[in-house]
């Protein structure tokens, strides 16, 4: 079987880079944030090795794809169109699409907008939500969560980044990475969130510390704006999805989740999980919790791997 390679390709009016390896139906690996396409290193092999064409990027903003830098070109549907644009350059109608995190959330966009270009499509960490009719999203987080939640504190341009920079990257990358609470991003009044995340002493078994190098080292190259500009874009993402409002993701989808995710015991998520709200979003939808944490593709390797696997399988060419 050949070895994963790399090329840029042109998309949606930029370039992107992207990992890929096997030969069979096209599988993309959508990551989130702060990752690259090397958090996918446990499950592009696998699925290579099982028969199928695995296109992992990095998305709009990280690692060696290109980075706008008006927060206002990653909305969702710049990111929509980006997957659009991987699959024509590749000349699919349609794909199995695996996302993580805002990985998930492109991932469900993909097939809420463009249901006819995804065969099914597999969430990690991250339900679907229906946009809310009356409240913008930025408002509900600042309720909910005040202003030293994670959320609001990315959305000013140059913040997140002065704060970062305090630390080297690779640190960054344990702050993140590693957290393995199960409360939400919040800092205390006065405090940044990345002063108040902790940097774990020891590494969990899932990873090395030559992992976190890799991620460390991309976005010394990059810098965190692009990945930022995600979180720039909320009020962006209420404005434009109005034309939505009501649909449901019509596309076979299975949703992974951490029971030890820090977004699973928050505002009722586990019980919106677990009833009948998210089902009728999404009619066709297989729930599976394991019991891991946010990163849970690359802490679970393996039992998500094989998650993947026996969803696709139901789906023969």
């Amino acid at each position: 079987m050949n070895e994963v390679t790399h090329q840029r390709i042109k998309t949606n009016g930029i370039w992107m880079h992207i990992a890929e390896q096997g030969t069979g139906p096209l599988v993309l690996l959508l990551h989130g944030f702060p990752e690259i396409w090397y958090s996918w290193r446990h499950q592009i092999g696998y699925l290579a090795k099982h028969g199928y064409h695995v296109v992992a990027p990095d998305m709009r903003g990280y690692g060696d794809t290109d980075s706008p830098l008006s927060p206002s070109s990653y909305s969702i549907q710049h990111l929509v169109g980006d997957l659009v644009g991987i699959l024509d350059h590749f000349g699919e109608q349609k794909a199995f699409v695996v996302g993580h995190d805002f990985g998930a959330i492109a991932a469900w966009h993909l097939s809420l907008f463009r249901p006819d270009r995804v065969k099914a499509l597999i969430a990690l960490s991250a339900p679907y939500f229906e946009r809310s009719s009356s409240t913008r999203d930025s408002e509900s987080v600042r309720r909910i969560f005040s202003d030293g939640c994670y959320v609001y504190q990315f959305q000013e341009p140059g913040r997140a980044e002065k704060s970062f920079a305090r630390y080297d990257y690779l640190t960054v990358m344990k702050k993140f990475l590693l957290y393995n609470k199960t409360d939400y991003f919040v800092a205390p009044p006065g405090m940044e969130i990345i002063d108040y995340l902790e940097t774990p002493a020891v590494l969990p078994p899932w990873i090395s510390e030559e992992d976190l190098q890799v991620y460390a080292e991309k976005f010394e190259e990059s810098g965190f704006t692009g990945a930022l500009n995600y979180f720039r874009t909320i009020e962006l993402y209420w404005e434009l999805m109005g034309p939505w409002q009501g649909s449901k993701i019509s596309v076979p989808a299975k949703l992974i989740v951490g029971d030890k995710d820090i977004g699973f015991e928050i505002v009722g998520t586990r019980e919106y999980v677990k009833g009948s709200v998210l089902k009728s979003l999404v009619p066709d939808l297989e729930v599976v919790i394991l019991d891991g944490h946010h990163f849970i593709q690359q802490e679970k390797a393996q039992e998500v791997s094989d998650e993947i696997l026996s969803f696709l399988r139901k789906f023969p060419p």
